[in-house]
């Protein structure tokens, strides 16, 4: 910016982060779960929840990279990204007054309604997502970047998650689906608003033309994960319906082990395919990184889906917590892990330089493991919350080592290219944990996907030592 900032340009900049953040905990974690629940009954909601998400997730992954291209070469005199802000807005509003309206709707219609109006919502979230991303970059001296990327994570994280778990899940608790929608659509017009107070110039000077084959590696890597998935689900499907004849002990034992098995192939795959599209022959020479990002989608396996299914879980675990009354325990749960992570964010910083990157890894993983543990073993909301903060730790000091030492990995000249890469490690985790977790849950219970879930943490381990093998030991 010519003019200095002021203090209130640090939330105008970064408001947006806040609408997005409830948006997607109010879809994801309440929305779609229970209008799933409703359309298609109890005993194939995991896996209809599954396939929603594969296909959703995918398609946002091209719809970011697409406007992020778009709005870096937008030449409105409104400015570059506030006009993909304000579009990408008035179309959610749209989209969630339709979903509110397919509530009324029964069976497979009201599912495939759904469907697509969760996609028309990716594309809509997506479209203002991207803009987003750009309003610091463009805006913000680099020497205050660190302040305003401090109320990013402000905007982002706990505020968002306070307001979801007091106001719209009580809401919806309520069977106030309605009012829920209402209050999030409420949140994203005040945000869109927010944001058009930042002082935004016009682009200058004249316009790159616009290259598309960083769009079609994109389009080829999400194809070939896409297809990996799906394999892999097919397969953990087929092998889930020749043990259904096993007694429960037995069966579920083994669906543990068909199901770790399934979703450990898929990261393995899905990763080496998309690096390999993405880098091309340069792959070969960056091993450690391939195995960054296997570890980096392994751990997020579990940490993305938990908040997904955390409604279903609790429905299973607790009789009383029947349909819309689950609402609310699981946003509080999904609360007490976001402020954890928030946390936990900035001391792992120091605790990373301290003690080593991969060895913060490593602890993360473990404390992650022991949550869901606790999780299952001792009954009670009260250890729920124990073990919500303990997992809320552990991806606190997950990302924020984790990341840390992906930076480090990366080819300087060359680190935007190499980390645009691992966002195939946040649409994928949930595209693999919903997609083929899904039908597990339906065939044994959600306390047998929550084991999955706590075996995929430790999974992480297993990447950060080959990754090691493959890199120079001054590098870690």
């Amino acid at each position: 910016m010519e003019r200095q900032l002021r203090w209130y340009d640090y939330f105008t900049l970064n408001s947006y982060w806040f609408a997005l953040t409830t948006r997607s905990q109010v879809l994801s974690s309440l929305v779609i779960p229970l209008l799933v629940q409703r359309f298609v009954g109890e005993s194939v909601k995991g896996t209809y929840v599954g396939h929603m998400r594969l296909w959703a997730l995918m398609i946002a992954l091209l719809v970011q990279a697409l406007m992020g291209m778009l709005s870096d070469r937008s030449s409105s005199r409104w400015g570059r990204r506030r006009p993909f802000i304000v579009i990408g807005t008035l179309a959610e509003v749209v989209v969630f007054t339709l979903i509110g309206l397919t509530a009324g709707l029964q069976g497979m219609k009201g599912y495939w309604v759904l469907f697509a109006l969760y996609v028309l919502s990716m594309v809509s979230s997506n479209t203002a997502h991207a803009a987003t991303q750009g309003l610091i970059p463009d805006l913000v001296p680099e020497n205050l970047r660190g302040r305003a990327s401090g109320v990013k994570a402000l905007l982002e994280l706990p505020l968002p998650l306070v307001f979801t778990s007091f106001v719209v899940a009580r809401l919806m608790a309520q069977g106030d689906l309605w009012g829920g929608l209402i209050a999030t659509m409420g949140v994203l017009v005040a945000c869109m608003l927010a944001t058009l107070w930042v002082r935004e110039p016009p682009a200058a000077g004249p316009k790159e033309p616009l290259n598309w084959r960083p769009l079609t590696r994109l389009a080829l890597m999400t194809a070939a994960f896409v297809a990996v998935v799906l394999a892999l689900g097919w397969g953990v499907q087929s092998l889930l319906a020749s043990l259904s004849h096993l007694e429960r002990g037995g069966g579920g034992a083994l669906t543990v082990l068909v199901g770790v098995s399934g979703m450990v192939v898929a990261v393995l795959l899905g990763t080496w395919l998309s690096i390999g599209i993405g880098l091309g022959e340069e792959a070969r020479n960056h091993r450690a990184f391939t195995w960054w990002v296997t570890g980096r989608l392994a751990f997020m396996v579990a940490a993305n889906n938990l908040s997904s299914f955390m409604l279903y879980f609790l429905q299973e675990r607790f009789p009383a917590l029947s349909g819309e009354k689950a609402a609310a325990p699981a946003a509080q749960v999904t609360m007490v892990i976001g402020i954890c992570v928030m946390l936990m964010a900035l001391p792992s910083g120091w605790l990373a330089d301290r003690f080593g990157k991969p060895r913060l890894i490593v602890l993360s993983s473990l404390l992650a493991a022991l949550g869901i543990m606790l999780l299952l073993v001792v009954p009670g909301m009260t250890i729920l919350y124990v073990a919500g903060a303990l997992v809320g730790a552990a991806v606190g000091m997950f990302y924020t080592a984790n990341w840390a030492l992906g930076t480090e990995l990366v080819p300087r000249e060359e680190a935007g290219r190499f980390l645009g890469l691992s966002n195939v490690a946040g649409a994928g985790a949930g595209a693999i944990g919903a997609y083929i977790g899904g039908p597990i849950a339906d065939a044994n219970g959600y306390v047998v996907l929550f084991i999955i879930y706590g075996l995929m943490f430790l999974l992480t381990v297993l990447a950060v030592r080959a990754m090691r093998r493959g890199t120079a030991p001054e590098a870690l």
